[in-house]
C-alpha cells in the first residue's frame, strides 16, 4: 500500500539545534511513528524536490505531565533527520509558516 506524502511527514521541527543543523543540510521532520527509512526518504524527495543523502529515525516517549492530582502522558512520536546530497538546493521551511 503506497501512502501520500504527507501522511508521512507530519511537520518540521523548528527549535534551536535543529536550525544550527540547517547550516549542514540536515533537517528534522515530525514523522508517522509506522514510517521507515526509505518512505521517509521517498516523502521528502516528493514533497520538496530535493536529493536525500541519508535519513536518521528516533523515536522519542511522550512525557509524563501532570494536572494537579491527575497525571497524564504525551503520546510517542517519531523523530527523522534527513540528510540532503552536496550541492542540493537548502529546503524553505519558514515560507509557510
Amino acid at each position: 500500500m503506497i501512502r501520500d506524502a504527507r501522511e508521512i511527514i507530519k511537520k518540521p521541527l523548528i527549535s534551536e539545534k535543529s536550525t544550527s543543523m540547517m547550516e549542514e543540510l540536515k533537517y528534522a521532520f515530525q514523522v508517522d511513528p509506522k514510517a521507515n527509512k526509505v518512505e521517509i526518504k521517498k516523502a521528502v524527495e516528493e514533497i520538496f524536490k530535493v536529493k536525500v543523502k541519508d535519513v536518521n529515525t528516533i523515536r522519542v516517549s511522550g512525557k509524563v505531565k501532570r494536572m494537579g492530582a491527575y497525571t497524564g502522558r504525551r503520546p510517542n512520536w517519531k523523530k527523522a533527520i534527513v540528510t540532503l546530497e552536496e550541492g542540493s538546493k537548502p529546503i524553505e521551511i519558514f515560507e509557510g509558516l
